[in-house]
């Protein structure tokens, strides 16, 4: 058995579609960027899997939503929860470059304990726990989230 979560768009068109029992939450079909509505949900991209979905991966480059998904929703067990709150596509560089701006702002209005702060950090900058040198002389930021092996 599959859940996948799935979020309103105003334009379904330029993604895949989800069409759901509204009621069950079960998945009948995807349709891939529909010409004609079919519905408003899309696949936000997070998916709760029993393993034994993983088996039935083939060991090669494999779409699980064109290939596996289809298959486990014509035999009922796929089934879809509307994601709350806030979501976007960050498909595109420019857009994982807004989604992360969106992500630091939000942080530094909810938690900011958790933003980076001092003379060498500009704007909202988020650091790894792990990273702690940062080189004489170097600024870092705006809008910027460093992880744990960067040098």
């Amino acid at each position: 058995m599959v859940t996948i979560m799935v979020t309103k768009v105003d334009e379904p068109s330029k993604y895949g579609v989800v069409v759901m029992e509204e009621a069950t939450g079960m998945v009948e079909k995807f349709v891939e960027k529909p010409k004609i509505f079919v519905g408003n949900k899309i696949n936000a991209g997070i998916y709760l899997l029993n393993p034994s979905v993983l088996d039935r991966i083939q060991l090669r480059p494999t779409s699980i939503e064109k290939e596996v998904f289809p298959k486990i929703a014509a035999e009922q067990k796929l089934f879809a929860m509307v994601l709350p709150g806030f979501w976007m596509d960050i498909g595109q560089p420019r857009d994982y470059i807004t989604g992360l701006r969106l992500y630091l702002d939000a942080l530094r209005k909810n938690t900011s304990s958790k933003l980076s702060s001092g003379s060498h950090i500009l704007g909202n900058v988020l650091v790894h726990e792990i990273f702690f040198v940062i080189g004489e002389g170097r600024l870092i930021g705006p809008d910027v989230a460093i992880g744990p092996d960067v040098w």
